[in-house]
């Protein structure tokens, strides 16, 4: 197979310029990982990438650390013998994927080694979603937007847990029309990890054929990984960690003023202490606690302290508006659960009365009652409510009911916690809490953090354990 594999990325040539550090067999490697619109044999600088995410797998680790780097950000690019401000994304362009690491290592993250360069085009990714069945995505708000009216590409996606195939996949992990990079950049991140919980390596193998021939067509890698011996190395240590959490660790951005429609590029910044701190979070293995059960098993993963009695700040009481959400859901055919308490500052999106964007394009987005179908063909009757924290900023959080008791997204929680008699599933990414779940004998529900997970672990839980019928 690995031959077989060799042979199809060799049918393209090596990425030109790129300088990678040969890892030895069994340790530590560190993967650039590039989504870009190039067309293998075009040069670079007829393309452009928006995604730029450094991957850590480490034997010794019980996670699979990921770091984004945000397309906007500002660094120094050489450009007719000077040095010009411009966005990072912008080397790829003018370099292609040897510039883009040479910045990196010189500008923004000083010390690092990376090991392979994995640059995947728009229709690779297509391909290889479709190829492996599709993703169960937990979509946090109506995404919509009309490309005849816009210059941002096109997309229609409803918000709740869902199946996205090849186009919708990519569309909505690229969106950026109302919210940020770093949204953007969680967005990848958590489809990703959706990707990981869903499918198994036994999967893969099965599959492996057509994921080659795909991977092949689609992809240019460091000359390294044209060999066998490159890719052995590589994939022994992806088969030893598939057991292993995904821990995001968030790039810490400063967005810079900019006035748009003037031609003054909007960039993002940082702190260069800051930057050399999430690096050493990004290359630090993480240790799983000592102990038995949920919590220790994924413990390094970001086991949470447990919650204090009493009254949880930054929450407010708001039953009337959950209780008109379930009105206008009607009757779903099982049991409507809503919280009794949200976070302080949100509200509901609520078609009637307009407090969230796009819900004016279709009836029936806020809140949704639809139907999932698991992949053996079953449905399972469903709705979404969803909550926006700073439209603006494109952070939502969702409440979630479904008949389908065990989607994907529920596989391997980190902890359980009875709060308020309900037993609830702890999900946490990188010492956040991003989801909270509770199961009834007819169905389960669970609230989903924003993309960013800017919901406090403590109001993740009291939220969650606030479900009322």
């Amino acid at each position: 197979q690995f031959k077989q594999l060799a042979q199809e990325i060799a049918g393209q040539r090596a990425i030109p310029g790129i300088h990678v550090s040969i890892p030895n067999p069994g340790s530590a490697q560190t993967l650039l990982l590039i989504g870009s619109d190039h067309r293998l044999g075009e040069p670079f600088n007829a393309a452009n990438t928006d995604t730029m995410l450094l991957v850590h797998i480490d034997p010794n680790s019980s996670t699979i650390n990921m770091l984004s780097v945000p397309r906007d950000l500002e660094v120094q690019i050489p450009e007719g013998g000077a040095l010009v401000t411009n966005r990072i994304n912008a080397a790829y362009s003018i370099g292609g994927p040897g510039l883009l690491l040479r910045i990196l290592r010189t500008q923004v993250f000083p010390g690092l080694r990376v090991n392979h360069v994995i640059d995947v085009n728009f229709g690779g990714f297509v391909a290889l979603v479709n190829a492996i069945g599709c993703v169960y995505t937990d979509v946090d708000h109506r995404y919509y937007n009309n490309t005849a009216y816009t210059n941002y590409s096109s997309i229609d996606v409803q918000p709740g847990y869902q199946k996205l195939c090849g186009t919708p996949a990519l569309q909505f992990v690229r969106f950026r029309h109302t919210d940020n990079d770093i949204v953007r950049n969680a967005r990848q991140q958590d489809f990703l990890r959706w990707a990981k919980q869903q499918f198994s390596i036994s999967y893969l193998f099965d599959n492996k054929d057509r994921l080659v021939r795909i991977f092949g067509a689609h992809t240019q890698t460091d000359a390294n990984l044209h060999t066998v011996d490159g890719l052995i190395n590589l994939s022994n240590l992806l088969l030893f960690s598939a057991g292993h959490t995904i821990k995001q660790i968030p790039f810490p951005a400063i967005f810079l003023p900019c006035a748009p429609g003037t031609g003054q590029a909007c960039y993002v910044a940082a702190d260069a202490g800051a930057e050399h701190h999430v690096f050493k979070q990004f290359m630090s293995p993480t240790v799983a606690a000592s102990g038995s059960g949920a919590a220790a098993s994924h413990g390094g993963a970001g086991a949470v302290a447990p919650t204090k009695p009493g009254p949880v700040p930054g929450l407010t009481a708001d039953v009337s508006d959950g209780s008109a959400q379930k009105g206008a859901l009607g009757n779903v055919g099982f049991p409507v659960y809503f919280p009794r308490l949200i976070a302080s500052g949100s509200s509901y999106c609520s078609g009637a009365t307009g407090s969230c964007p796009a819900e004016i394009q279709t009836t029936g987005s806020y809140p949704r009652a639809y139907e999932i179908h698991d992949p053996s063909g079953g449905s399972h009757t469903a709705y979404r409510m969803t909550l926006a924290v700073n439209p603006v900023l494109g952070e939502y959080y969702g409440v979630q009911g479904t008949t389908w008791q065990d989607p994907p997204i529920l596989n391997s929680p980190t902890q359980t916690r009875t709060v308020d008699g309900k037993q609830l599933l702890l999900y946490v990414n990188g010492g956040r809490v991003s989801l909270v779940a509770w199961h009834t004998p007819q169905a389960v529900y669970w609230i989903s953090n924003t993309l960013t997970d800017e919901i406090g672990n403590r109001q993740m839980i009291a939220i969650a354990a606030s479900l009322t019928r």
